[in-house]
């Protein structure tokens, strides 16, 4: 049994004895590095201090350079200054010398200069006084020309007023025969009134039924219910109708009227105020009065009348003949006007 013993403790290792000895050399390592670690950092921490203390006495010594520069500087420019004073000193010196100089060269041959000064101005004077003998025989001259140039203007005098007495007697012809034009052109229109008054009172006969239809002034009126529908520009058949009815009437008309009277037919639209609103045919009254007035002469046209007797002209809402806002006044305004005059 003993040696049963003996051998299981032999057999039994002990492993504590070689932990402690690994974990003392381990602490033992952690030691000695953080030794090491120790030492670099309070080296590293001197080499930044010493480099911080060298950066510092370089940039103090810097500023003193740049001090001692600044003073050479204002220096160099004060010894410049100083030349340039010098030099323009130097320079007043020698004008001054230079004026000195000549006024003793001046004083040393004043005399000469004198009698040499006193000839030219005799010389001078001999010039002068012949000069003014010229200038005595110029004027006398002068005085010749002046004696011509006056009897030239006084037959340039006689001849304007012969002249302004021609432009009288023009100016009577011309009055006489503006008022014998006058006289021409009122006969002109006397007799244009004439068939104007024969034109609206065949008119007046033809169109007597319709209530629709006036004589205002010069002027024959076709309200536009009669000829157009509401908004349009196109002639409705009844409009067509009485269109024909003037188209023969201006035909048999223009048959009678002599061919030196130069006559036209003005057909003018006219609108009430009321606004378009832009979305139609037409944007607004002008373009709605001015294809009114259109399509009445491409109709005449067709119906046989000359185009160079008709004129369409479109006055919007802007020649109103019954004032007010009422429904009564506005169906007055809408209209078509026919004026027979001249060109």
């Amino acid at each position: 049994m003993a040696l049963a013993r003996n051998r299981r403790r032999e057999r039994t290792v002990d492993y504590w004895p070689g932990f402690v000895d690994a974990l003392s050399t381990l602490l033992i390592s952690i030691m000695f590095l953080l030794t090491v670690f120790v030492v670099g950092q309070f080296i590293l921490s001197r080499e930044i201090t010493g480099r911080d203390e060298v950066l510092n006495r370089l940039n103090s010594q810097i500023n003193e350079l740049t001090q001692l520069l600044a003073l050479e500087k204002g220096s160099n420019q004060d010894l410049q200054d100083s030349v340039a004073n010098l030099q323009a000193s130097l320079s007043n010196a020698e004008g001054e010398r230079s004026r000195l100089q000549a006024l003793l060269n001046a004083g040393s041959g004043g005399q000469d200069a004198a009698q040499k000064r006193i000839g030219t101005m005799t010389q001078e004077l001999d010039e002068q006084k012949q000069v003014s003998e010229r200038a005595l025989s110029q004027v006398e001259l002068l005085n010749q020309q002046i004696a011509a140039l006056r009897s030239q203007i006084a037959a340039v005098e006689a001849a304007l007023q012969a002249s302004e007495e021609k432009d009288r007697v023009s100016q009577t012809k011309i009055a006489d025969l503006g008022s014998r034009l006058n006289v021409a052109l009122a006969a002109r229109v006397q007799e244009l009134n004439r068939y104007r008054s024969d034109f609206f009172g065949r008119l007046r006969e033809i169109l007597s039924d319709r209530e629709n239809i006036r004589i205002v002034g010069d002027r024959f009126v076709f309200q536009s219910e009669v000829l157009f529908p509401s908004g349009g520009a196109d002639l409705n058949p009844e409009g067509q109708t009485e269109m024909a009815k003037l188209a023969a009437a201006l035909l048999d008309l223009a048959k009678e009227i002599p061919p030196e009277i130069n006559w036209v037919l003005r057909v003018d639209g006219h609108t009430d105020n009321v606004p378009l609103a832009g979305t139609g045919r037409y944007r607004d009254n002008w373009e709605l009065s001015s294809a009114r007035a259109i399509s009445v002469v491409k109709f005449l046209i067709a119906q046989g009348v000359p185009a160079d007797r008709l004129v369409a002209a479109g006055f919007g809402e802007f020649q109103p003949i019954a004032p007010g806002e009422t429904p009564d006044a506005r169906a007055t305004n809408r209209r078509i006007e026919l004026k027979l005059t001249e060109k």
